[in-house]
């Protein structure tokens, strides 16, 4: 008989006999959850991708200074991209004897390639949803251009030389954002009336915008084809550049995704190695019959390791389909919470799925195979155990590393991989010490016990290095669960943070100093908090310490956006409240003119340190600074803010504006009608429509992070039950002997509730302890979180996984004290 049909034969005998039943769960719940976590993540991502896309009203946007070569959109029309044009340009409107200068987009038939535009007939009108722009001859008008220019719906708007009919209100335009400080009122035409208006002249400031659809691989290759060629007045935006706000927002989800993925793959893999032990200890006898008959060391390791291929291919498969029909399921009962329109899954989170089964599997079950090897053929007549093979524990360092591959080729994040992996592993080490410790020093209890107390304690203690794993099983399990719940409650209120319940949602610009001190009044009179009025001239950064700036840039940086336009610089006696100091020092309140503070980031990419003399240009003049401190902010917050900001004094001469934030509820909108009236010169930018989008888009996101982490929760009980039923024959074995001594039901029960309480109070603090230690490293150096220690779940994980494991093993061990001792007895 080969040995690949002896290896089916075995398998087969196994599966019917019930050996292989908790090992198949296992591996069942590790594919079935890593695959569906790996969907519906991918699912989910890229659903907030396509839906955030939308904020650039396309999967890609070039902008440029200038229209760019035809071969550029040739070249993506030949990758089977679909196509847009916007361009963008200011132009002062005449109309009535009134005056105003208006933001003007001229688009093309296919704008918006992502999104809609919403449009009302009236000011008071319900809103329209359009998937095109304006028709030709007509024109689309915010609401507050009407009333400044005495117009209403159907009346005549001339813009440069073009009379256009104003055909309807424009609520909403969904790639509306960018540079708060350069939005005026908008007015939306259609392309084909730009070059009648005559407004686009020789040297006029125009902005055009490209935007490009398609699937990704073919835009990722598009973009890669199309980086080389970019010239410095040229950018291709995406969701990251062009909203910090929401692309932060989806970083972080796209990291506690990759996190809550690792944490499920090491617990499923801590299940499986648990439940492949117990397999392996009830072959023992049956290895042994083989090795008398002859069979070798490597024709039994191969024997399994065929079975165990077998089963993970089958197991694999099955857990793949139930890891489909998972996050089908989960997608049609969550459907009101998740956008209309999702991403359609993707094979290669099939591919994860099977992938992580097999490493996991073969990677965790070996040593516990390992263990097969070495079973004397003495075995029929004794039952000596071989020790664990040393090499086995680098079987566990292997199955790490090629996990940790996995994970990383689906998560593209180094750092998380080592932060999660390689410290816990080093955490563990100093663990297990730890529990080798404590434990002798719990014998010292027992005889201060109960009977059931001492039996329960000493049952902990007698086993040794069984209890050891054990412990260390349930802490990795635990500061897993721990760490995504964690990690999961600090992200979410991160994003609470960036968008509070009255976040600013309008911004006023152009405010004149000779209005500052009237429009804070009227805005007081109207009951609306505004934050601090800043003071705003643009300049351009052109030297550091004499040397150009252009020398220091490199290209696609935040140093080059920022130095090729000019930049919105401010000076205030104290630094925005959000802002926080990294190195110098802030100066004092009668600091003299000349000093400036840079951005943390933006000095990072110029090489700007403390003591650095910068030179500006302002208009036709030049201004010296000598950098005080360098500071870091956050950009995903909707409040102004600035790259430099200087010493008041620093400034002084150049004529400025001064901006401010509020925020208004819809039922208010009416003061802006009165605010526009009386101050006819400032900007007022709604953001409100773009605030409500975000804050959308992050409630989806929590709502995908707790589906994660149910995931990560039913992995972690797996572990329970494989803990339990790993020690289910010895148990039954000292069960069948104390009843035979006179002991009950309830004393047994009680023993036992006593030894896993135990075990899940001393793995509860301990993973409390590593999953602070991880978390720290987690906050600092990947997240990007403020790091605190809380005190809360020093107290309630000891206590709730003791109460877990106890529940655990009380189920688990049921049948334990239902046994008849004299057939266990005879089994034995």
């Amino acid at each position: 008989m080969t040995a690949l049909k002896l290896a089916f034969r075995l398998l087969m005998r196994d599966a019917r006999a019930g050996e292989l039943t908790l090992l198949t769960l296992a591996l069942l719940v590790a594919v079935g959850c890593s695959t569906a976590i790996s969907l519906f993540a991918d699912r989910m991502q890229r659903t907030m991708t396509l839906q955030a896309g939308e904020f650039l009203a396309g999967d890609l946007v070039l902008t440029s200074s200038s229209p760019v070569a035809e071969s550029w959109l040739g070249e993506a029309g030949n990758r089977g991209l679909r196509q847009a044009q916007t361009i963008d340009f200011s132009s002062v409107l005449l109309e009535n004897q009134e005056m105003l200068l208006a933001a003007v987009k001229a688009v093309s038939d296919q704008y918006p390639l992502r999104g809609v535009l919403k449009t009302a007939d009236s000011d008071s009108g319900q809103d329209d949803v359009s998937t095109s722009g304006p028709s030709i001859g007509e024109v689309w008008v915010e609401p507050r251009i009407l009333p400044a220019l005495n117009l209403a719906i159907g009346d005549w708007l001339t813009v440069g030389e073009k009379p256009l009919r104003i055909a309807k209100i424009l609520r909403y335009e969904p790639d509306k954002a960018g540079d708060f400080y350069s939005f005026s009122p908008r007015v939306m035409m259609n392309q084909v009336d730009l070059a009648a208006t005559g407004v686009i002249q020789p040297g006029s400031h125009v902005h055009y915008y490209y935007q490009f659809a398609g699937e990704a691989g073919r835009l990722s290759q598009f973009k890669n084809w199309l980086q080389p060629q970019l010239q410095p007045s040229q950018r291709i935006l995406d969701i990251h550049e062009d909203r910090p706000q929401l692309g932060s927002a989806l970083d972080r989800a796209e990291r506690y995704l990759g996190l809550a993925g690792v944490a499920v793959v090491v617990i499923a893999g801590v299940a499986i190695a648990m439940a492949a032990a117990r397999y392996s200890e009830r072959h023992f006898n049956s290895v042994a019959l083989l090795r008398c008959l002859g069979a070798d060391q490597s024709t039994i390791f191969r024997l399994y390791v065929v079975q165990f291929c077998v089963l993970g291919v089958i197991a694999s498969g099955l857990g793949c389909a139930i890891g489909w029909i998972g996050q089908q399921g989960l997608l049609h009962f969550l459907r009101p919470l998740l956008p209309k329109q999702l991403a359609e899954p993707g094979i290669s989170g099939v591919g994860y799925g099977f992938a992580i089964g097999m490493a996991v599997l073969l990677g965790f079950a070996s040593p516990p195979l390992l263990r097969l090897r070495e079973v004397s053929p003495l075995r029929v007549f004794r039952r000596d155990l071989a020790p664990l093979p040393v090499r086995a524990w680098l079987v566990y360092g292997t199955a790490l590393a090629l996990v940790a591959g996995l994970v990383w080729r689906y998560t593209g994040d180094t750092q998380l991989i080592v932060a999660v992996l390689g410290g816990g592993a080093l955490a563990l080490l100093v663990l297990a010490l730890v529990v080798a410790m404590l434990l002798r020093a719990l014998r010292l209890l027992a005889p201060r016990l109960s009977l059931a107390g001492r039996f329960g304690l000493l049952g902990v203690v007698r086993k040794g290095r069984g209890s050891i794993g054990q412990i260390l099983a349930f802490s990795i399990t635990l500061a897993a669960m721990s760490l995504s719940f964690s990690v999961r409650n600090d992200v979410l209120e991160q994003w609470r943070q960036q968008l509070p319940e009255k976040a600013p949602n309008h911004f006023v610009l152009n405010i004149i100093p000779e209005q500052r001190d009237a429009l804070q009044a009227e805005l007081n009179a109207s009951g609306i908090e505004a934050s601090r009025m800043y003071p705003v001239i643009r300049g351009r950064l052109v030297a550091i310490n004499g040397e150009a700036v252009q020398k220091r840039v490199s290209k696609d940086s935040r140093g080059e956006a920022a130095t090729h336009r000019e930049l919105s610089l401010t000076w205030t006696e104290r630094l925005p409240d959000d802002n926080t100091l990294v190195r110098g020092q802030a100066w004092p309140v009668e600091a003299e003119p000349g000093w400036v503070s840079v951005e943390e980031k933006l000095a990072q990419s110029l090489a700007i340190r403390v003591g650095d003399e910068l030179r500006f240009t302002v208009g036709s003049e030049q201004v010296h600074a000598r950098v005080a401190n360098i500071r870091s902010l956050r950009w995903d917050t909707m409040k102004p803010n600035f790259y430099m900001i200087f010493s008041p004094g620093s400034l002084d001469g150049f004529p400025s504006t001064y901006l401010t934030s509020f925020y208004l509820s819809p039922e208010a909108k009416a003061v802006l009608h009165t605010i526009v009236k009386r101050f006819p010169s400032l900007t007022i930018l709604e953001v409100d429509q773009i605030v409500a989008q975000i804050a959308d888009i992050l409630r989806q996101l929590s709502k995908a992070i707790d589906l994660v982490l149910y995931f990560a929760l039913l992995a972690g009980f797996t572990v329970l039950f494989a803990a339990v039923y790993g020690t289910l024959d010895v148990r039954m074995h000292e069960a069948a002997l104390m009843r035979a001594l006179g002991a009950g039901r309830g004393w047994l029960h009680l023993a036992h509730a006593i030894e896993f309480g135990i075990i899940g109070w001393i793995a509860g603090l301990l993973a409390v302890m590593l999953a602070q230690a991880v978390l720290y490293a987690l906050y600092a150096g990947v997240m990007h979180l403020p790091f605190k220690v809380d005190v809360m779940p020093f107290i309630l994980l000891p206590v709730g996984a003791a109460g877990m494991v106890t529940i655990a093993a009380y189920w688990g061990l049921r049948q334990v004290v239902r046994q008849s001792p004299l057939l266990v007895l005879r089994r034995f």
